[in-house]
């Protein structure tokens, strides 16, 4: 029996140098993943209280517009994460992390009273051998309440193969190929064939303001952006404020969950329908109206309206929460916030509650920085934000501002902002601050570069 033992464990041991060595050689990717797209379609429903997650359908495409690096890592938590694993040896192939519209809705007071579901899509990797799929969900505190494991068969014959069928579309930035990059792809809502030469402009316009903030000019040659001009039957987009209901291909509309202007759109599949042929990892939807409004969901899409005054940062404020998982900034008095709570550290990485501010912009915070006895960094003052940006204008260093502000994540007390003002705070700033531009960068490092 000793004997059998050791050999079983010298086995398993032969097996993991093997996987090891496997690794080491042409790493995750290139080992164990193909250069093709295994699209994943789940309904996750529930109420206040409840989570269920539901497998809807599987179909594969040709090409991978997703990062080749950091295979089995994620960036920052998120509010749910799928994961791909090869089912021979349990390793881990692929990991993303997001936030969903379902989660949001679960906080409402409609969702104490009624049961729904909503569509969800994610794009993988398609893996060489058999491979099982998890898909988590987490509360707002961080608990696990959902987990839901399947199994991929690369071979079954029920996996829809996508035939390429583009929409029209063009580049407007193009620096490599979506192996060396970071495709984004900005997409049409409500223009009809018509207005298409709209819409390039419009899109052209929001990719120049992504370009002027940092930290996106600096990696403007590993980005590229692609303007898919999904033709409209009807111009505009749903006001249901105004009994406007149009036929659009995204069916976006204002007034979800009944805040008049948050704009998002619930159908998933028929967008990632629309992009099948597109090379992209990221997605910026322009809706074809001056009403302000918008949305961005981390690792979903970005939604904002392309005509209103407000149009260059709001773009921009949107895309950097669908993009890089970034918090609102703002607040109000009587704002009743159910997504932070003063013992549990917010994963995004530009606002805290103090719980654990060690991981994160503690280490850039100025040496005469006020703290407590006891060592703890006391709230910065507030300061005058005109005076701020004029100081910054003239030349002042970004990086001495630096502070905990009280006030952000819709809460006027007990969450803390890295900066007086800031693209995630207000239209006003003319640039994110030096904690949102750093966990932006790493974002983008994360997609390019293997990590240590």
């Amino acid at each position: 029996m000793k004997r059998i033992i050791i050999t079983s464990a010298a086995v398993a041991m032969l097996a993991a140098v093997n996987v090891q060595a496997q690794d080491n050689a042409g790493g995750i990717f290139g080992n164990y993943l193909t250069d093709n797209t295994l699209r994943i379609d789940y309904i996750f429903a529930g109420d206040a209280t409840s989570q269920e997650i539901y497998l809807d359908e599987m179909s594969a495409s040709e090409g991978w517009a997703g990062r080749r690096v950091n295979m089995d890592k994620v960036p920052v938590a998120g509010n749910g994460c799928i994961t791909l694993r090869d089912s021979a040896s349990n390793k881990v192939l692929y990991r993303q992390t997001f936030s969903t519209l379902f989660q949001e809705w679960q906080t409402t007071e409609e969702a104490t009273r009624i049961r729904k579901s909503f569509e969800n899509v994610y794009l993988l990797p398609m893996p060489k051998k058999a491979a099982t799929v998890t898909v988590e969900l987490f509360s707002h505190r961080g608990v696990k309440n959902a987990s839901f494991t399947h199994p991929v068969d690369p071979s079954d014959i029920l996996i829809r193969k996508m035939t390429p069928n583009p929409a029209p579309h063009k580049y407007l930035h193009k620096s490599g190929s979506p192996e060396d990059c970071i495709d984004i792809a900005i997409v049409a809502e409500g223009y009809t064939a018509k207005e298409a030469r709209l819409f390039y402009k419009d899109a052209r316009a929001a990719v120049d303001a992504l370009l002027e903030h940092e930290p996106f000019g600096k990696y403007a040659g590993r980005l590229n952006f692609v303007a898919v001009a999904l033709p409209s039957e009807e111009s505009g987009v749903t006001v249901p404020l105004e009994n406007d209901w149009k036929r659009t291909p995204l069916s976006s509309g204002f007034s979800t969950f009944y805040m008049d202007r948050y704009l998002t759109t619930l159908r998933l599949k028929d967008l990632a329908d629309r992009l099948q042929g597109i090379a992209y990892e990221h997605i910026i939807i322009l809706a074809n109206t001056d009403t302000y409004g918008g949305g961005g969901i981390y690792n979903s899409y970005t939604l904002t309206t392309a005509h209103h005054s407000g149009f260059r940062p709001v773009v921009v404020h949107e895309f950097g929460h669908s993009f890089a998982g970034l918090a609102d900034e703002y607040y109000y008095d009587d704002m009743y916030s159910p997504y932070y709570f003063p013992d549990v550290e917010p994963w995004e990485q530009n606002i805290t509650t103090m719980a654990d501010f060690g991981s994160k912009w503690a280490d850039m915070m100025p040496a005469n920085a006020a703290k407590d006895e006891e060592g703890h960094y006391l709230p910065t003052p507030p300061v005058d934000d005109s005076a701020m940006w004029k100081s910054i204008a003239e030349g002042a260093d970004t990086d001495s501002i630096v502070g905990v502000y009280e006030g952000g994540g819709y809460l006027s007390k007990g969450v803390f902002r890295p900066y007086p003002d800031c693209r995630m705070k207000s239209n006003v700033g003319p640039m994110f601050c030096p904690v949102c531009q750093r966990a932006i960068e790493r974002i983008i490092l994360f997609g390019l570069e293997e990590s240590e």
